[in-house]
């Protein structure tokens, strides 16, 4: 694609047909829970948008998001937004290296300034420059010098949104997020660990619709993706209501696919979309596939850990200053759960009596 084509005429060029194009304009709508009113709309600004540079910056991180990006197949969202940006710099993706990719990358900022999206995946050192450096510029560095002519940043992975891994007790390099550091731009944070390949895309394609970012929680989170919680979503969600669920990994409950709450899931207070976007072309996600969330996309998660115990053992702390009443409601919803298994233990031990 040149830099001189919008994104109508590249995805001609490309064979791309009138029909296929609103197809992929009613995806994106989707994507971003906009209406099937928005879908013209959204049409008429990607067609007319042009391509925006992406420089990507890889800081303390494992390349988990990259992988969970490039899990992207053809001919998705994913892969048409992917060839409608022209993504100058990624250290794992780009052919350069060396003064070749410092270049590329002095080159984008150059050439659009004030106009190019940062992407950041890992958090960034603090407690000594030469902890992590590239090319010899250390990551704080390189990620003032960069932010400072992009139009937005977007935090992806819980590292860069929060600090993750990196930032856990006793944080030897004194990891922080991108948001303790640059203050000065918007900034869009796409949690978890590793985020959802389409969540990224989603904010790129309302970046790329209406120049501007995506509606945002309280953490700098686009709400379109977590505005609830996994457990308002979750298939399992009526077997904590009846107060049924799963003891050990192997028991009757586990088989039968109950509750995973008792052995330690965080679904009730993290946001993400796991449960209606799931991973692996939607084929699943870890509750789906017999295993509590971990809570990745929320601050802290690795810190507060005993991620097989129950959120009620007091071991996960709610968000009391950010979303304290969202906290509260599923305190109130997982004593309303515990106490319907009471009842029900209850009415079982009676039957039991009343039989012997």
């Amino acid at each position: 694609m040149r830099k001189d084509q919008n994104l109508g005429e590249y995805l001609r060029a490309q064979g791309v047909s009138r029909r296929g194009f609103l197809k992929f304009c009613s995806a994106t709508a989707s994507l971003m829970a906009l209406p099937p009113s928005a879908v013209a709309q959204v049409a008429e600004a990607l067609a007319s948008a042009r391509r925006p540079s992406v420089i990507w910056l890889s800081f303390q991180e494992c390349t988990g998001c990259t992988e969970s990006l490039t899990r992207s197949h053809a001919p998705t969202v994913e892969s048409l937004i992917f060839d409608a940006i022209s993504l100058d710099y990624h250290h794992t993706l780009q052919a350069a290296a060396g003064e070749g990719a410092e270049n590329a990358r002095m080159a984008a900022m150059e050439e659009n300034d004030g106009e190019y999206l940062l992407v950041v995946d890992g958090s960034i050192p603090t407690g000594n420059p030469g902890f992590s450096t590239i090319a010899g510029i250390s990551n704080l560095d390189m990620l003032k010098e960069t932010a400072r002519g992009a139009a937005a940043v977007i935090a992806v992975g819980t590292c860069a949104a929060f600090g993750g891994i990196p930032q856990a007790f006793p944080n030897p390099t004194g990891a922080v997020s991108v948001s303790d550091i640059i203050t000065d731009k918007p900034i869009i944070n796409v949690s978890g660990c590793p985020p959802i390949p389409v969540v990224i895309t989603g904010v790129l394609a309302h970046f790329l619709t209406f120049g501007t970012i995506p509606d945002l929680d309280p953490l700098g989170r686009p709400t379109a993706f977590f505005g609830q919680t996994i457990h308002d979503r979750c298939y399992r969600r009526p077997f904590y209501e009846r107060g049924e669920f799963a003891h050990t990994f192997d028991d009757e409950g586990a088989r039968k696919g109950w509750c995973l709450y008792e052995l330690g899931c965080k679904g009730p207070t993290s946001y993400n979309a796991c449960a209606t976007l799931k991973w692996n072309e939607g084929t699943s996600f870890p509750i789906g596939s017999g295993h509590g969330c971990l809570g990745c996309s929320e601050p802290g998660f690795w810190d507060h850990g005993s991620f097989y115990k129950p959120i009620s053992a007091g071991l996960w702390g709610p968000r009391e200053t950010l979303l304290g009443a969202a906290a509260a409601g599923a305190a109130l919803g997982i004593g309303s759960a515990m106490a319907a298994r009471a009842r029900k233990n209850k009415a079982l031990k009676e039957a039991e009596a009343d039989s012997s």
